[in-house]
């Protein structure tokens, strides 16, 4: 199973569309795609999972993407701390409800593949690939940049057409973050290898 983070410095970094743009590009993998948030959503349980997809909320947006699963996990603030460990049975809960039936992996029935858009789960999984969505200069960054910024494997962000810079960390820059460009499509799956069909 394929696990991705997709992070960001603060509220409008793109992350979402990020998460849109890597099913689009990578539709052979059958995704789950988790928001994990602070911010209430006025749901019963920690995990919820979306069932329509639209342009409504973050995760009608995943299953308007192609996911086939869309689930909002919900912590307070407190739980995405590090001294806090409340976050990480809930992140397990989630990828215990992600895995296909028994004997569908390896199968070829499905290929399964989580992709979380969150900065502090990476103190609770451990992805095959993490990505940060770029921030403007003048957003408030979230503590939590801090833990994604060790963790990332390429920066992604809006430029006026396709383009990579290699340096110390790749960085691609995309017309849309909905649409992966085809050298990040070839970097990704580069760099997911066995993990892909």
């Amino acid at each position: 199973m394929a696990i991705i983070v997709v992070g960001g410095g603060g509220r409008g970094a793109g992350k979402t569309a990020l998460v849109c743009g890597l099913m689009r590009a990578l539709p052979e993998i059958s995704w789950t795609a988790i928001k994990v948030t602070t911010h209430e959503h006025g749901k019963a349980t920690p995990i919820w999972e979306e069932t329509a997809p639209g342009q409504d909320s973050d995760t009608a947006r995943y299953l308007a993407a192609g996911a086939r699963r869309a689930l909002l996990v919900t912590a307070g603030e407190d739980a995405l701390g590090p001294g806090d460990d409340t976050l990480g049975p809930i992140v397990q809960q989630a990828l215990r409800e992600c895995l296909p039936p028994a004997g569908a992996i390896g199968a070829g029935k499905i290929n399964a593949g989580v992709i979380f858009e969150s900065n502090s789960v990476l103190r609770h999984v451990r992805p095959d690939l993490c990505l940060a969505a770029a921030t403007s200069p003048w957003v408030h960054e979230k503590a939590s940049y801090k833990l994604l910024s060790q963790h990332m494997d390429a920066m992604v962000e809006l430029a006026g057409h396709d383009h990579i810079i290699e340096a110390e960390k790749t960085t691609f820059r995309l017309a849309s973050l909905e649409r992966v460009s085809p050298t990040m499509q070839e970097w990704l799956r580069e760099r997911l290898g066995d993990r892909l069909p």
